[in-house]
């Protein structure tokens, strides 16, 4: 070998490994480089949402048993925030050629359970009191029904008219009048349109059967026993504020 292929040599002994060492390079880069993420699911059909944890301690109410708070918790709440989860993921999948009657039934479904999450969680928020009503909603209902055991008496009675049915019993706050009432709701989809619930009492048999059988009106006592008052008073509180912001 001659002086010039010895250098040509070295000289291309020199590019190849400029260029293994800049493949090396490109593909440690491209291995380094995180994945990009895969696009996130729009909320609206996220599917996530989380059981929340019993506000109180179940073995502690009086006249309602930990058995029958924990199914009613588990079973009947949990159930509906599970299955709006479901739901949400299928219309996910939903196009603009989905049949309406799938579409229809889904969004129905999303409702029930939407608002079964919402008023359950509500009215287990609303219990772990000592029933004994204070403050501005004492005041607001006896100013609405005249005193407040009138408020009280039809309260009762409400949900007494649901004894062998089902259904919630409801003090709304109406953020277009400023005025509480109680509303009646059934099947999870009816409901005041402009009505921040305050106080919300549970009527379907899942709420009392496994304590009382169908002796509703004993349930209805245990409910007023465990009222938690405060609670029903910053709802109050945040209602009022709202109502004030829409009325400008």
């Amino acid at each position: 070998m001659n002086r010039r292929e010895a250098m040509t040599g070295i000289a291309l002994s020199g590019v190849a490994l400029v260029s293994t060492a800049g493949a090396v390079a490109r593909a440690r880069t491209r291995e380094d480089k995180p994945a990009s993420p895969p696009p996130a699911t729009p909320s609206a059909f996220a599917g996530t949402h989380a059981i929340a944890p019993l506000p109180f301690n179940p073995a502690k109410l009086k006249g309602l048993s930990e058995k029958l708070l924990r199914s009613h918790h588990e079973n009947n709440y949990g159930g509906a925030v599970k299955n709006l989860n479901k739901v949400e993921e299928e219309l996910a999948r939903t196009t603009k050629d989905t049949p309406g009657f799938l579409l229809g039934g889904l969004k129905e479904r999303e409702l029930t359970f939407t608002n079964s999450m919402i008023l359950h969680e509500a009215y287990f928020g609303n219990l772990g009191g000592d029933g004994k009503a204070s403050g501005p909603i004492q005041k607001l209902l006896a100013g609405a029904y005249g005193d407040f055991g009138r408020w009280e008496e039809h309260f009762r009675a409400t949900g007494a008219s649901l004894a062998g049915g089902s259904g919630w019993i409801i003090l709304d706050y109406n953020l277009a009048s400023g005025e509480p009432r109680t509303s009646w709701s059934g099947n999870h989809t009816q409901a005041v349109a402009s009505g921040v619930p305050l106080l919300v009492m549970d009527m379907y048999e899942h709420a009392y059967a496994l304590d009382y059988g169908a002796a509703a009106a004993k349930y209805i006592d245990a409910f007023f026993q465990n009222i938690q008052w405060d609670e029903v008073n910053r709802r109050l509180e945040r209602a009022q504020k709202a109502h004030a912001a829409l009325k400008g």
